[in-house]
């Protein structure tokens, strides 16, 4: 799906209007705001960790991953972001990022400036209120990964992760809650679950040998039985603080 260029930061508007509620005089203001879209290509970097940080980000097109590397090089993925996300929303406040943010697909991004950023949640309650949110719901995903690496194995491991994509990837229309696009490798879905590459292929072999999901190629995946896998994966969408009329809840 191609944004148009006028209708990048309608994205923006869209997803802080499903946080909270947003006037005429608000998505006015958020369309208004100065921003730079850029093409980003496989593995270009958004952020990298200790660089000042200048702008926040709006995913427009592809998907992110935020990252930590610690030492020997190795790699933990934090999050996975795609259309719509408000990447580093919180540098509008740090000075420094603590992570970097990578691409994993070609992709747009939308770079907006920190400090515009900052002066319009402090000019408009709403927008703040639901930037705020926006920021709240990052850490609530934030602590169900750190308890998925923490205390699931590795079937519960992937099977959650699973979940979680699609639900967000309806959400985001990218994909339906029984079958998407994966758009991360084996070795990426190892740096986001604390497991070796080789154990993520056995582990998904696993799930398709159980008839939890099926894969017509390494990055389609079908749900055959959604509750089945959520069961599996201990998933249990409430963290992603999804309103209880979203349709990928149905």
């Amino acid at each position: 799906m191609v944004i148009p260029a006028d209708q990048v930061l309608r994205l923006m508007v869209d997803k802080l209007s499903y946080w909270g509620r947003l006037d005429s005089e608000d998505k006015a203001a958020l369309l208004q705001l100065p921003h730079k879209l850029k093409v980003l290509e496989r593995h270009a970097y958004i952020v990298r960790e200790r660089e000042p940080t200048t702008h926040s980000c709006l995913m427009v097109e592809g998907f992110a991953v935020r990252h930590k590397i610690v030492a020997g090089g190795r790699r933990q993925i934090v999050a996975v972001h795609m259309r719509g996300d408000l990447v580093d929303l919180q540098n509008a406040f740090l000075g420094i990022a603590d992570h970097s943010v990578q691409m994993i697909t070609p992709g747009k991004v939308a770079f907006i400036p920190r400090n515009d950023v900052k002066e319009l949640a402090f000019a408009r309650s709403n927008v703040g209120m639901a930037m705020w949110f926006d920021t709240l719901v990052d850490g609530s995903i934030f602590r169900e990964w750190i308890a998925n690496v923490g205390r699931r194995d590795a079937h519960s491991r992937l099977a959650h992760l699973l979940c979680e994509f699609s639900l967000r990837l309806k959400v985001a229309g990218l994909g339906e809650a029984t079958e998407y696009e994966l758009p991360m490798t084996q070795e990426q879905l190892a740096d986001c679950t604390g497991l070796t590459p080789v154990h993520v292929n056995r582990t998904l072999k696993l799930l398709e040998a159980e008839q939890l999901i099926t894969r017509r190629s390494s990055r389609t995946v079908t749900i055959g039985d959604w509750k089945k896998l959520a069961d599996a994966g201990d998933f249990d969408s409430t963290y992603l603080h999804l309103r209880r009329d979203e349709p990928a809840l149905d």
